[in-house]
This record gives structure tokens, sequence and C-alpha cells, in this order.
């Protein structure tokens, strides 16, 4: 399985996903960050099922939501943020989801114990100071050892939170080891996962 990992600028359009979707169509899995997908979640339908994708996001109705939609264009899941977390099967695998700072308000600590193959990490904009990019890495490498799975996070490339100067890109992957598999600091290139290699390209 080929996981692209995207940081995209915040746009009302989905033009980045599409021009991913059609740029490698190795990638089976998309996934962008909270909130990207926006109004859009019809369009992100018909591009999953179009292309025969899985694509993992975020959008607004109109707070926060999680979303994930399969191959045929279905939407697997689609909860509010703070909501109890829930996992997902698709095509073989269990996926966990914890939508932006639901990593440090509530994490995944309500799951019971289960095989989780990976858990994503949609952010929404960058990270405001060093300090909450090396907090926010530690509690998912907690996490990633908690249920010996592996966490997948990215951001938007653009945007800062509330009235914060500062905006650091984020993008990661930890595994169940809570060994880094790639850290992104302000390194805002797609990165394409190969899930059973673990090895990254970057584009």
């Amino acid at each position: 399985m080929n996981i692209l990992i995207a940081q995209p600028l915040l746009e009302k359009e989905l033009k980045q996903l599409e021009r991913e979707i059609q740029s490698y169509p190795d990638v089976d899995v998309l996934i962008f960050p909270e909130g990207y997908v926006n109004n859009n979640v019809e369009l992100a339908c018909d591009l999953a099922r179009k292309f025969s994708k899985i694509i993992i996001s975020g959008h607004k109705q109109p707070k926060d939501r999680a979303l994930i939609i399969d191959r045929e264009g279905q939407i697997l899941l689609d909860r509010a943020k703070y909501d109890e977390s829930i996992l997902v099967e698709s095509e073989g695998k269990i996926i966990g989801f914890m939508l932006c700072d639901e990593i440090v308000i509530q994490g995944m600590s309500n799951l019971k114990a289960t095989k989780i193959h990976f858990v994503v990490h949609p952010i929404g904009v960058g990270m405001f100071s060093d300090d909450q990019f090396d907090e926010w890495i530690e509690e998912a490498r907690k996490y990633a050892m908690q249920y010996k799975t592996m966490i997948i996070g990215t951001s938007h490339a653009d945007g800062s939170f509330r009235d914060s100067d500062i905006s650091i890109p984020i993008a990661y992957c930890i595994d169940g080891d809570g060994k880094e598999v790639f850290i992104s600091r302000n390194d805002t290139r797609t990165r394409i996962l190969n899930f059973e290699t673990r090895q990254v390209i970057i584009i």
C-alpha cells in the first residue's frame, strides 16, 4: 500500500488533491490536512470513485469533522471533532483517526486495545512554536508505542493559529516502536510512503 502525505496550501477548491491523484496513479491512500476538503465533500467522493483512491482528510459543516472516503466514493467516517474516537476498517486495514489538537486533548485513550494498522492525524495549520512542534511529535510517539501502530500526520503549508506570527508546517510518520520514519519541519514537499517497506519518496 502506497500512502501519499500532502501539505497543500489552504484553498477553497481541491486543486492539489486533483493534481496528486492524477500525477501518482500507484498511490492507494491520500492524506490531506484538517479542513482541507472544506465544503467539497461531494467532489472528494467523486474523485475517490473516479480514480479508485482512499481519501483521508477533514471538512467543515460548519465545524471541523474527520473524513475517510473509500475507493467507491462512499464515506466510511464522518465524525465531529472531539467526538468519541472510532476505528474504521478499509481493505483489511484498521484505521484510527485523531483530528488536529485531539492528539493533546483526548488522544486515543478511549479506544479498547485492538489491532490498529495505522492512525491518521490531519492537522489544520502549522505549529506556532518549536515547543509545540516537539510536544505533538512526542504525543504521537506515545500513542504509536501504546497501540503498536504507525501514526501519520500532516498540516497545511500555510496559515497560522489565531494571531500567532509563526507557522511551522509539519508532517511526520512514526512507527509502532516509536521510531521516526520521517519528520518534516517547515518542508512542505509531498511524501509517498510504502506502508509495507517504510520507504519514503519525497516529491
